[in-house]
């Protein structure tokens, strides 16, 4: 009689099977619980590593409530800081909020893809079917099989990345000849901008190189490619220019982005032209440039080359608005998701042009759809009120600061006035809530709402209450 099979299988591929079971238990059972989780946990560590006195110029313990505040900001990829990152952390400190950046842009797409999958797993063949046409992903096995997934969102933003840096590692070198510096601010603009991060490793951030094009540029460009989202980039990866194959999802996110930078640019170039605080004093074509820039950086990139506190109070509110709208869906931006607003605004047309049915480039959008838009919007106008009223508590400063300052950590935008720095310990810990809940808040909002949707097998007699 022969002996049993030995079994060969290393003891890592043992554990990482055992990872990958408990991954796909726990994704199958509550997604959203996971990802709430990996983020508080990947947060406390980054908070830690943050703490430690070599991540600090003067080699002390940087307080809690900055440590944290900023490891939040890195992670939730934002951008709003408490100190100057580049006079506050030494060599080792930006390199912990580069690392974070990177893992917390990578983590949001990622889980954000593996909620999207869970999602598609109870919404039926057909749900199946549109899930995999947005995503671009097969689900052909369970959801804890994410490594061809993970191998791929992998693969593609660290190329995108490292593209940046090709560009601005000597961009960087031609404007200082340092190459150590050079190589270093190259791949950390690459990976902030990318990432939507919005965090500087300059003192002056990118004040100094704004009339660089190449730097600003590739930076603008960055932010708008983080700000589409993996499922969009995916499909035009792979059906390039051939629009009439994207998905309906790609179609609207391209469509809308591109409306609100230029609408943005075109409102906020003609609001600051002359105001010599801000982009007054530049010329012609740097007036251009500049308020493309700024309107890319509203929906979630969080870079300036001007002090947002030099602009006018209507200009102040335009970016508000820019900021609560974010980028694409299962992306690095924030906000309420351009995909939102437009399904949105395609409901009223419809209503406005008495259709039943709510439609967009041959396809129809489901009432569920506009449902969960509709929460998402709520949940997000909600949770901006609570924290700017006990902001507003706290600090007793004006409303357009504080409104400013919380719409930019719910939206994981980074842009700021000031206010961040200047709170007491107790707001810092607000802000970081809401930077908390902005990035998690809209897709596990979204995935268990989509989740919970279900045939009914009756329905209640339809009653019609006064609206408006």
């Amino acid at each position: 009689m022969s002996a049993p099979p030995v079994e060969h299988t290393p003891w890592i591929v043992r554990t990482l099977q055992q990872v990958r079971d408990a991954v796909d238990e726990i994704a199958a059972s509550s997604p959203s619980r996971l990802f709430l989780v990996v983020l508080f946990l990947v947060i406390s560590v980054f908070t830690a590593l943050l703490s430690l006195p070599a991540a600090s110029v003067k080699h002390t313990v940087t307080p809690l409530h900055d440590a944290l505040f900023t490891a939040t900001s890195a992670v939730t990829v934002t951008g709003l800081t408490t100190v100057n990152s580049g006079e506050h952390w030494s060599l080792f400190g930006l390199i912990v909020i580069m690392v974070a950046m990177f893992i917390g842009g990578l983590g949001v797409i990622t889980l954000a893809s593996i909620l999207a999958m869970a999602v598609s797993r109870r919404l039926g063949v057909r749900g199946k079917l549109l899930a995999q046409q947005s995503m671009n992903t097969n689900e052909s096995g369970r959801l804890g099989e994410v490594g061809t997934l993970l191998r791929i969102i992998i693969t593609t933003t660290t190329l995108i990345q490292m593209g940046l840096a090709v560009i601005l590692i000597p961009a960087y070198w031609f404007e200082d000849r340092d190459l150590g510096d050079a190589v270093f601010h190259g791949l950390f603009y690459a990976v902030s901008a990318f990432n939507n991060g919005g965090f500087v490793s300059h003192a002056n951030g990118l004040v100094g190189y704004e009339h660089n094009l190449l730097i600003t540029m590739t930076v603008m460009v960055g932010v708008f490619i983080g700000s589409l989202g993996f499922p969009v980039l995916m499909v035009i990866l792979t059906c390039r220019h051939h629009v009439k194959r994207w998905s309906l999802h790609a179609k609207l996110t391209v469509v809308v982005s591109i409306i609100l930078c230029f609408a943005g640019a075109v409102v906020l170039g003609a609001l600051e032209w002359d105001n010599p605080r801000t982009i007054g004093e530049f010329s012609f074509g740097d007036k251009i440039l500049y308020s493309l820039f700024g309107s890319v950086m509203t929906r979630s990139g969080g870079f300036s080359v001007v002090d947002q506190n030099e602009l006018n109070p209507t200009s102040m509110l335009i970016t508000d608005a820019l900021m609560f709208a974010g980028g694409g869906s299962v992306s690095t931006a924030g906000g309420i998701k351009v995909t939102t607003i437009a399904v949105l605004f395609l409901a009223i047309a419809a209503e406005a042009k008495g259709h039943s049915d709510v439609r967009a480039f041959g396809r129809r959008i489901p009432e569920g759809a506009m449902r969960v838009a509709l929460s998402v919007v709520v949940l997000a106008a909600t949770l901006v009120t609570i924290g700017c009223a006990l902001l507003l508590w706290i600090t007793k400063e004006p409303l357009d600061r504080v409104l400013f300052e919380t719409i930019s950590a719910f939206a994981t935008c980074g842009l700021s006035v000031g206010l961040s720095a200047e709170l007491p310990p107790s707001g810092k810990y607000i802000l970081a809530a809401l930077m908390y809940a902005g990035r998690l808040g809209t897709i596990t909002l979204a995935a268990s709402l989509a989740a919970r949707q279900r045939d009914q097998r009756f329905h209640y007699p339809e009653e019609r209450p006064i609206i408006g």
